[in-house]
């Protein structure tokens, strides 16, 4: 049986990976993702908010059928703060209880934010191993009126955060995604020496207001303190994919990644993400709220490339396609002038468009009448002539030996 890593993000917009047009471009690992696996240019969660969004993708049931919702007002937002009484029913059928029923060994590190009472602990809900919170990071308090979250391992606390686990709310720094990226790497390595599979859930939560990152990590983004905390799960992304490659297990491992809900407007623009083009986010229903960043990978089972939508947020009928279309003969042709956003196509049936038509055939002519191609020189690849041994490398002692010159077409896939 495959692995399975889902990856979820907290409050992480549509619009904060490079490949859905971030203009910074500070995610190669996300993007590499995608372009080794599918990206889904429109995939929704099933609400704008944490906790039924994260019910609703652990038991596939909307948040009306799985109980997470409220009648007390109209139309409500509502999750589970340390005050709520309710949680994950015992009723719900979980993706972790499906996988351990099927011989899977899981676990969940990060945020769980189902139900923080004891019947509502995540290894009485099909889990093998946790580690992480049941809310969300809010704080710090005084554990007078309000108690600072717990941070739990397995069945039982081992700390508190600002307490044994810091988040400097102050200057953004916290370790908190290093542990968590060691807690997955630890676990895969575990399952793999078993050779038993395995799914692992990883929701880390640092986008989510107050927003944090570990010191190497600060200050390196364009973005501020959000895009810091972006870029250190980038890295961390890369990382348990990279793992899986050196165990010779990334053939057999099917990895999700996608976020609870769009980025909190209400947080930016450092503590918050970016949407995109769409309306508003977290907490409404409009595109920005539930319209979400997603990427399947699993080498050798979903072909490379699948899925890329290079007008993210920008589908015309007719015009933006996600495959290669022939318009040698009959071109698209936009007045700019009038439509500057290239929606609206002049009909081919119109005098406007034969007229254009004609005149640009003139010159496509006279360009191929004395066209001289030169060498292309995109055609081949070889991995022996990366930058195993740049100029200089001697001096410093960073010299890497080449592999095999093996010298082959390049696949370009878009």
């Amino acid at each position: 049986p495959p692995n399975i890593l889902l990856l979820l993000m907290d409050d992480m917009g549509w619009g904060d990976l490079g490949v859905y047009g971030e203009p910074s471009r500070e995610t190669p690992n996300l993007d590499r993702m995608a372009a080794e696996g599918m990206l889904f240019p429109s995939f929704y969660s099933a609400n704008p908010l944490c906790s039924p969004s994260r019910a609703a993708l652990l038991t596939g049931r909307l948040p009306i059928r799985n109980g997470f919702y409220t009648t007390n007002g109209h139309a409500r937002n509502a999750y589970t703060p340390q005050e709520i009484v309710g949680g994950i029913p015992d009723s719900e059928r979980l993706l972790p209880q499906l996988l351990k029923e099927a011989g899977y060994a899981t676990k969940i590190v990060g945020k769980w934010h189902l139900g923080h009472r004891p019947q509502f602990h995540p290894l009485k809900h099909g889990f093998d191993e946790w580690f992480g919170s049941p809310n969300c990071h809010f704080g710090p308090y005084d554990n007078k009126a309000r108690p600072n979250i717990p941070v739990y391992r397995n069945w039982d606390m081992v700390g508190r955060f600002y307490e044994e686990f810091p988040i400097n709310v102050k200057t953004g720094e916290s370790n908190l995604t290093q542990i968590y990226l060691q807690e997955a790497l630890d676990f895969i390595r575990q399952q793999q020496a078993a050779q038993h599979p395995f799914f692992l859930y990883w929701a880390v939560d640092a986008t989510h207001a107050p927003v944090y990152a570990s010191r190497p990590f600060l200050g390196i983004s364009q973005r501020g303190r959000y895009g810091d905390a972006v870029r250190e799960i980038d890295d961390s992304v890369g990382k348990i994919l990279s793992l899986l490659r050196t165990l010779s297990i990334a053939e057999n491992s099917f990895v999700f990644f996608t976020s609870d809900n769009g980025a909190a407007l209400i947080s930016a623009p450092s503590q918050g993400g970016s949407n995109g083009p769409f309306l508003c986010g977290k907490q409404t229903t409009f595109e920005g709220g539930m319209r979400e960043p997603a990427i399947a990978w699993w080498p050798k089972h979903i072909p490379a490339g699948q899925g890329i939508d290079f007008c993210p947020g920008q589908n015309v009928s007719g015009v933006t396609t996600h495959t290669q279309e022939e318009h040698t003969k009959l071109p698209l042709l936009f007045h700019l002038g009038r439509d500057p956003g290239e929606r609206f196509p002049l009909s081919f049936a119109s005098s406007e468009y034969q007229d254009a038509l004609s005149r640009i055939k003139l010159v496509v002519q006279q360009h191929q009448d004395s066209l001289v191609p030169g060498q292309p020189q995109l055609n081949m690849c070889n991995q022996a002539v990366m930058n195993w041994a740049p100029p200089g490398c001697e001096k410093l002692g960073k010299c890497l030996p080449p592999p095999e010159s093996v010298l082959k077409k390049c696949s370009w896939s878009h």
